[in-house]
């Protein structure tokens, strides 16, 4: 691989000073002085971070972490991956920010990306996750003239008033009362908690009637919005099948199906976009986060005969950043030219077959695919135990292993190595995990 740029970090982790390190801790309280109440992470991760490198992150104090939360799938193939950071440098040479204005970069991102998809497809670049999303309801919206969007429980897209409607956690709807309400939420067939007794096809029939019933949602529904597999939802991957259904829907009522492959995109889970592990072509496809590596950077992917958008649809300064589109092109080329996805796909079979190894009964289920798994912890039979994620977290930060939480009841630990993670590093990583688990 590129340099063998992980290389230097394989001895990790090394825990010098239990953390949080008092260098750390001053930073800490520093950016408590300057900074809102409403930063999150350092609640978690009570460290200052010196650099990074690979699938690996260095606190001030000097302890050397094995990283699974990538920025929350957002530096899928690595800390300062030497071949990403060429190109941004290249590109940094030219020209950091345009408008609209077409450069090479711009053009050959576009081409790379769009050939990708598997349909034929037009872009329309966008900021953030969140603005994509809203511009993808947009034009869902725009092409079919109706209002309603449905959406599903447990998801999450984000939390801009435009978005805060479609994220299916309450929790978010209490501090911003004013977001998009036309939009009807279902049930996310969700194997380990759900209530039907055939709940890939049950849901799908509750989807039908419903688009299908005058009274109910028949004939306002704009669009199907809808992650491949939950990503704050707690990682839930849904029966083989489920996205086939909704394209089925989709086509049966002529809505479009609106995908968000902002967290399971650029070979998170062994394929390029999840989509493409059912085979079919959505409509419309919401790209973020791993894209940029980093560089914050968004677009959609939109069916090509939707395009009859008017001038200034969706506007906004930093669309389109060249130095975001360098690094999304660079990581389209990594991805390809080192071979990842299988990699990916084979990898992340063997950490599920580790963990199955995990004998606790507060381990309630183990679900992934690719390098996206998630551990849902229980106690008293199946009931969310959000105590024991918080207790995971933090034992393995000493222990020198960065993981995080998802879960519509914070309960699930998920985890998301760099794709590019060697494969020692990460047999350490589970190990240490697998000594946590057994433990709780």
């Amino acid at each position: 691989m590129e340099e063998n740029f992980d290389a230097s970090v394989l001895e990790a982790p090394i825990i010098n000073v239990i953390p949080p390190g008092p260098k750390s801790l001053k930073l800490l309280k520093d950016q408590e002085e300057y900074e809102t109440s409403a930063v999150n992470y350092p609640k978690y991760f009570k460290i200052a971070i010196d650099k990074a490198q690979g699938s690996t992150i260095t606190d001030v104090d000097g302890n050397v972490y094995i990283d699974l939360v990538t920025g929350i799938s957002v530096v899928n193939l690595g800390h300062n991956n030497p071949f990403i950071r060429r190109r941004v440098q290249e590109q940094l040479e030219k020209v950091w920010h345009t408008l609209e204005i077409p450069t090479e970069i711009r053009v050959n991102f576009s081409k790379k990306l769009l050939s990708t998809l598997g349909f034929k497809a037009k872009l329309l670049f966008t900021t953030t996750g969140a603005d994509a999303v809203e511009a993808a309801v947009k034009i869902a919206r725009y092409v079919t003239g109706k209002r309603t969007i449905i959406a599903f429980e447990g998801s999450y897209h984000g939390i801009t008033a435009g978005t805060l409607g479609l994220t299916g956690a309450n929790r978010f709807k209490e501090f911003n009362p004013f977001f998009d309400d036309r939009v009807v939420k279902f049930p996310y067939p969700y194997p380990y908690r759900c209530p039907f007794k055939d709940c890939l096809n049950e849901i799908l029939r509750l989807l039908d009637y419903a688009m299908s019933n005058p009274g109910y949602l028949g004939g306002d529904v704009a669009g199907i919005l809808v992650e491949p597999i939950q990503g704050e939802g707690g990682y839930v991957v849904p029966p083989k099948g489920f996205l086939k259904g909704l394209k089925e829907l989709a086509e049966k009522y002529s809505v479009p199906l609106i995908v968000d492959e902002v967290q399971t995109g650029v070979g998170r889970t062994g394929k390029m976009w999840a989509y493409q592990w059912e085979n079919i072509e959505p409509d419309i496809v919401v790209i973020s986060k791993a894209i940029g590596e980093g560089i914050p950077v968004s677009m959609v992917g939109y069916r090509e005969e939707f395009n009859k958008l008017p001038t200034g649809f969706h506007l906004g300064t930093y669309r389109g950043n060249p130095l975001g589109l360098a690094a999304g092109l660079a990581s389209l080329e990594f991805i390809e030219k080192y071979n990842i996805l299988p990699r990916v796909e084979r990898l992340g079979k063997k950490i599920l077959e580790e963990l199955s190894e995990v004998e606790n009964s507060h381990v309630g289920d183990i679900r992934g695919l690719g390098f996206m798994i998630g551990i849902e912890l229980v106690r008293n039979g199946n009931e969310p135990w959000s105590e024991g994620t918080k207790i995971v977290i933090e034992e393995a930060l000493k222990r020198g292993l960065l993981v995080y939480k998802a879960g519509r009841w914070d309960n699930v630990i998920r985890l998301m190595p760099p794709l590019t993670i060697p494969e020692p590093l990460l047999n350490k990583a589970v190990e240490i995990l697998k000594r946590i688990l057994n433990s709780i």
